[in-house]
C-alpha cells in the first residue's frame, strides 16, 4: 500500500515519498524517539503476498546490518507492522551519481575520487561475502561534502548463491517488469554478460557494473545503449564501448582498467575490486606524464600486446598468485600489485575435523594446494587420513593410514608424515604404502601428543612423549636422536608442536610448565643446544613466510613480525582471526599456514577459556557495530579521543597484562610484560598521557601508573596488602579515585593525591559496597554504584570536594555508573539493560531525568578478584564497549575457515 504524509510505522513518522525501486518504496520519514530523518524502504503491497519476495526483502536488512563501512548507507533497523515492513536506513542527502551524469560528463578530478569510494564500498561488501548484482548510478549518492554512500543491496546474494534460473525476467532486477519499464532498461544497461545470459553471478558482475559506472561518468553516456531490452541485452553480450568517447586527458592506466572490468568473459576480467581501488588511486597520484599513452583502439589488441591472464588448476592459492603476476605484468608495475584476501569455508566430512581434547587434525600443504586432514573412515570403524585438493571438492582417503593423528607435510608438498600408537609414519602420494620412519622413542602410544615438523634436507624433528624433549630423524627412516632437553630449573614438563625456520636449522616449538610463567614459545637449533624464550604463550606457535610469527592469545590468533636474523619479535601484533580453537594447551593449535600464503582457521573457541568473552562495539540502539575479539577480557577503558581500548587479558594460567586495542589500525601492543603479577583494571587520564592500573606483586596489591605511549618507566603510586584497583583519575590528573577491599567496611572509595606527600584519604567508607566511582568532567561530581539502600546496587552523585548535596539517580536498580564527556549524561547498567540520564545543572547542584532504556544487552561478566570497569564508553556517549557471551561454541560441526593471501591483510 501507498503510504501518505503523516502515516505512523512505530516510532517513525512519515513525511514523503522520495522514489522507488525494483525491491520497494522509499520514504523520507522522522524518527521521534531520536529526532532525525531517516529513510523507509517499504515492501510494496503487491509484494507482501509474496513469500519468496518478503523473504528476499528480509534478507535485505540483515546483508545491510552485516556492512559498516562510511561509503555503504547505514541499516538502522527493521519496523514490521499490520500497515508494511520497511527497513529503517541512513537518510543520504544529495544527488545520485545518475543526477550529476544527466548534466554531462563528470571531470576526471571529480570523477576518479568518486570512482575509488564507491570501489571502497564493493571491497567492504566484498570481504563480508556479499555481491550488490544491482550496482549503477542511480543506487550512488554524493553527498555535498562529496562522500559517495552506495544504496540498495537489497539485490545483494553471498558468493554462495543460489543456482543460475535461466528465466531472466525471474531475476530480482526485473522485479517490476509490467510497471517499469524504464526502470529496467537502466538496469539492464549495467548488468554483466553471465548476468544477462542468467547464470550464477559472483563479484566479478560488480566489477563489471563498477566498469559502466565508471564509463558512464567519464563519457556522459551509458557503455551500453538499447531501445529495448533485448538491445541492450546483446550490447553487453556482442558488442564493445566506443572508447572514443572517453575524454582525451583520461590516463592511460584508467583506460586500461577500463577495459579490463568490461572483459566479457569474466576469467579475463580484473579478478578483484581492490585491484581497481589501487589503480586508482595511483592515477590520482601519479603524474601524467609519466604514464605514457594508450591509444583508443580495441581492448582486445590491447590483451595480445600485454599478453592474457594464466589461470592454474594448481590450486586457488596458484590461481590468485598468479593472476596478481600477470596483472602486474600487464599493466608494467615496478611493484606488485598486493593480491586480494580471499576466504571461504570448508565443512567437515567423513566425520568431524576434531577429536574430544586433541583439537583440530588437518594441515594445509606448503604449496597451498592440497588439504590433509583426519575423519572416519568409510565403515566408522577408524580415523584415517583423508586428502582434499584446493581446486575440487572431492576428497579422498589415503588407504593404510587407520589409526593416524597430527600429519605434517613434506617441504615439497608431495608427502605426510603422520604417527599412529607409537610409531611415526610417512606416505608418499605418489603411491605406495605407508614406511616406518621410527619408533617413539617414549616407548608408549603418544599418538595423542606427538607432533613433528620437515625440513628440506629430509630431516624430521618430533615430539616424544615430552618427557624426552624432541628428537630428529631422518624422513627415510633411521635412529632418532635427541635434540632438546627438558630444563627441570623451570619445571619444564614437555617440548611439543616443533615448526622449522626457513633456513631448515632453528626451529620454533612449544615448552610446558607447571610453572604457567614459564610456558611459552622456544627458539632451538640442529647446531646447537641453546636455546631461547620468543614470548610467553599456554599455545604453541606457527610461522608463515617471509616472516611471521602466529601465535593464540585467549581465543585470537596474532601475527607479528620475527626478525629471522635476530630472533626477536619486532613491531606490534596485529589481529589475524578470532576466534581460533584449541582443546587444551597439549592439543593441536586451531590454524595452519602454507608457504603461500593460505591459512586455515579451526573458528572454535577454546574449551577450556570458559571465561571468554567476545568485546564489540554497540551503539546506542542496541546495534552491534563490529567485534573486537574474543579473549578473557577483565576490566577495560576507552581513550580520551576514541581510538585505543586499554584491557587486561586474563591468561588461562592465571594472572594476565594490559593490552592496547587500536582501533584504527587493527592492532593489538602490549603495555605491560609480566602476565604473573596480574596487571589488571586500566584506567586513563582524561588527557590521555597516562594509564593508571593494579598489580599484585609479591603479595602486595599497588596502584601503579606509565605513560599511555608505552615509554618510560611504572609508577608506583600506592601499595598495600588488601586488594585495589583504579576507577578514575581526576580531570586535572591530580588525584586517582580508587576501590580499596577492606575485611571491615567490604568495598570502599579512597582518594590518592599524585603531588604533594600522596597519601590517600577515605572518600567513601561505609559497611555498604561502595565502588566503580567515576569523576564527572567538571571535577565536582562523582557517580557511585552502593547497596545502601539494603535492596540492590542503586546509581548515587555526590560531590567531590564536601560531601554535601547527594542523588539517587537510578530509581529500580543500577550498577556501574559512566559520565558522557561533557557531563551532560550519565549511563549505567542494570538486568543486561543499558540506561542513559540525563544531566543538567541547577544552582550549586544538579537536576537528573528519568533513566530511559537505551537496548538491552547481553552483558557476561566473567568474574575477577578485584573490581574493574565491566564496559566502557566513548566520549560522545555513540559507542558502547560490552563484553559477551561468543557467538561461536565449539561443536564438531563447524567448518574450517580457508583464507588466501591472508598476510594482504597486514599491509593495510
Amino acid at each position: 500500500m501507498a503510504l501518505t504524509s503523516g502515516t505512523r510505522l512505530g516510532a517513525y513518522e512519515v513525511l514523503a515519498l522520495i522514489g522507488a525501486g525494483g525491491m520497494g518504496e522509499v520514504y523520507r520519514a522522522r524518527d521521534t524517539k531520536l529526532n532525525r530523518d531517516v529513510a523507509l524502504k517499504v515492501l510494496p503491497e503487491a509484494f507482501a503476498l509474496d513469500a519468496d519476495r518478503l523473504a528476499r526483502f528480509q534478507r535485505e536488512a540483515q546483508v545491510l546490518a552485516s556492512l559498516n563501512h562510511p561509503n555503504i548507507a547505514a541499516v538502522y533497523g527493521l519496523e514490521e507492522s499490520s500497515q508494511a515492513i520497511a527497513i529503517v536506513m541512513e537518510l543520504v542527502e544529495g544527488p545520485t551519481l545518475a543526477d550529476k551524469v544527466k548534466v554531462g560528463p563528470v571531470p576526471i578530478d571529480e570523477a576518479l575520487p568518486i570512482a575509488r569510494q564507491i570501489a571502497d564500498a564493493l571491497e567492504a561488501a566484498h570481504e563480508k561475502g556479499v555481491v550488490h548484482r544491482d550496482l549503477k548510478p542511480a543506487n550512488v549518492k554524493v553527498t555535498p561534502e562529496g562522500q559517495v554512500k552506495v544504496l540498495d543491496f537489497g539485490l545483494a546474494k553471498a558468493f554462495t548463491a543460489d543456482a543460475a534460473d535461466p528465466n531472466l525476467t525471474n531475476s530480482p532486477t526485473m522485479s517490476l517488469a509490467a510497471t517499469r519499464a524504464g526502470m529496467i532498461l537502466g538496469t539492464a544497461a549495467y548488468m554483466s554478460p553471465e548476468q544477462a545470459r542468467g547464470k550464477t553471478v559472483d563479484k566479478r558482475t560488480d566489477i563489471w557494473a563498477f566498469g559502466c559506472v565508471l564509463y558512464e561518468m567519464l563519457a556522459g553516456t551509458r557503455a551500453f545503449e538499447g531501445d529495448e531490452i533485448t538491445d541492450i541485452l546483446a550490447a553487453v553480450v556482442r558488442a564493445e564501448p566506443n572508447w572514443g568517447l572517453l575524454p582525451a586527458e583520461t590516463p592511460p592506466a584508467i583506460r586500461r582498467l577500463l577495459r579490463r572490468c568490461l572483459e566479457k568473459d569474466r576469467k579475463e576480467r580484473v579478478p578483484d575490486i581492490a585491484v581497481a581501488r589501487i589503480e586508482i588511486k595511483e592515477a590520482l597520484t601519479t603524474p601524467a606524464e609519466i604514464t605514457g599513452s594508450v591509444p583508443a583502439t580495441s581492448p582486445k589488441d590491447a590483451a595480445t600486446a600485454s599478453g592474457r591472464w594464466l589461470w592454474s588448476l594448481a590450486g586457488v592459492a596458484a590461481v590468485f598468485a598468479i593472476a596478481a603476476a600477470t596483472f602486474a605484468t600487464l599493466y608494467l608495475r615496478t611493484e606488485p600489485v598486493v593480491p586480494p584476501v580471499v576466504r571461504f569455508q570448508v565443512s567437515p566430512v567423513k566425520g568431524s575435523f576434531i577429536v574430544a581434547g586433541n583439537g583440530p587434525r588437518m594441515e594445509i600443504s606448503p604449496d597451498g594446494t592440497q588439504l590433509a586432514f583426519v575423519a572416519a573412515t568409510n565403515d566408522g570403524t577408524a580415523d584415517q587420513l583423508w586428502l582434499r585438493r584446493m581446486d575440487a571438492t572431492e576428497i579422498s582417503p589415503l588407504p593404510g593410514t587407520e589409526g593416524a593423528v597430527n600429519p605434517f607435510w613434506s617441504p615439497d608438498s608431495r608427502s605426510i608424515a603422520f604417527f599412529t600408537g607409537a610409531q611415526l609414519k610417512r606416505i608418499d602420494l605418489s603411491g605406495g604404502p605407508p614406511r616406518l620412519v621410527t619408533t617413539d622413542p617414549g616407548g608408549v602410544e603418544a599418538a595423542g601428543v606427538s607432533t613433528g615438523t620437515w625440513n628440506r634436507d629430509g630431516t624430521i624433528v618430533f615430539s616424544s612423549t615430552g618427557i624426552r624433549g624432541l628428537h630428529q630423524v631422518p624422513s627415510n627412516g633411521g635412529t632418532p636422536a635427541q635434540v632438546t632437553t627438558l630444563d627441570r630449573s623451570r619445571s619444564e614438563t614437555g617440548h611439543y608442536w616443533p615448526r622449522f625456520l626457513p633456513d631448515g636449522r632453528h626451529f620454533l616449538y612449544w615448552v610446558n610448565s607447571t610453572q604457567p610463567g614459564n610456558r611459552g614459545i622456544m627458539l632451538g637449533s640442529l647446531d646447537s643446544k641453546d636455546t631461547r624464550l620468543i614470548v610467553a604463550s599456554d599455545f604453541a606457535a606457527g610461522f608463515a613466510p617471509p616472516n611471521h610469527l602466529l601465535f593464540r592469545r585467549g581465543s585470537t590468533l596474532f601475527a607479528q613480525t620475527f626478525n629471522l636474523e635476530s630472533f626477536q619479535l619486532e613491531g606490534e601484533a596485529v589481529r589475524v582471526a578470532d576466534p581460533v580453537g584449541a582443546a587444551t594447551t597439549l592439543a593441536r593449535p586451531g590454524f595452519s599456514t602454507s608457504d603461500t600464503g593460505v591459512l586455515v582457521v579451526w573458528p572454535v573457541a577454546s574449551a577450556t577459556a570458559a571465561g571468554d568473552t567476545e568485546l564489540a562495539i554497540y551503539d546506542r540502539t542496541g546495534k552491534k557495530l563490529t567485534s573486537l575479539g574474543t579473549s578473557q577480557y577483565r576490566g577495560f577503558d576507552v581513550s580520551p579521543d576514541g581510538t585505543r581500548v586499554a584491557t587486561h587479558l586474563h591468561e588461562a594460567s592465571g594472572g594476565g597484562d594490559i593490552w592496547l586495542l587500536d582501533l584504527e589500525r587493527g592492532t593489538r601492543p602490549r603495555f605491560t610484560f609480566d602476565a604473573l603479577q596480574d596487571n589488571s583494571s586500566p584506567v586513563w587520564s582524561n588527557d590521555g598521557s597516562r594509564i593508571a592500573f593494579a598489580s599484585l606483586r609479591a603479595g602486595m596489591w599497588g596502584l601503579y601508573q606509565k605513560p599511555a605511549d608505552g615509554t618510560g618507566q611504572e609508577e608506583l603510586l600506592f601499595e598495600s596488602s588488601t586488594p585495589k584497583s583504579p576507577s578514575a583519575y581526576s580531570p586535572d590528573g591530580k588525584s586517582l579515585l580508587f576501590e580499596n577491599v577492606d575485611p571491615k567496611t567490604r568495598n570502599d572509595l579512597w582518594l590518592l593525591p599524585l603531588e604533594g606527600d600522596k597519601k590517600p584519604v577515605a572518600y567513601l567508607r561505609s559497611p555498604f559496597f561502595e565502588g566503580y566511582g567515576q569523576i564527572s568532567p567538571n571535577g565536582r561530581w562523582v557517580a557511585y554504584q552502593s547497596n545502601e539502600s539494603g535492596q540492590r546496587n542503586e546509581i548515587y552523585v555526590r560531590s567531590l570536594s564536601n560531601l554535601t548535596g547527594k542523588w539517587q539517580v537510578s530509581i529500580a536498580g543500577g550498577t556501574t555508573p559512566r559520565w558522557r564527556h561533557d557531563g551532560k549524561e550519565l549511563f549505567f547498567g542494570f538486568n543486561q539493560r543499558v540506561f542513559a540520564v540525563d544531566v543538567e545543572a541547577a544552582g550549586d547542584g544538579l537536576r537528573f531525568g528519568a533513566p530511559k532504556v537505551l537496548f538491552e544487552s547481553a552483558y557476561r561478566n566473567p568474574g575477577h578478584d578485584t573490581p574493574s570497569l565491566p564496559y566502557a564508553v566513548s566520549g560522545d556517549g555513540q559507542h558502547f564497549f560490552i563484553p559477551t557471551a561468543p557467538s561461536i561454541s565449539a561443536s564438531a560441526d563447524i567448518p574450517l575457515t580457508i583464507t588466501l593471501n591472508w598476510t594482504s591483510a597486514l599491509r593495510k
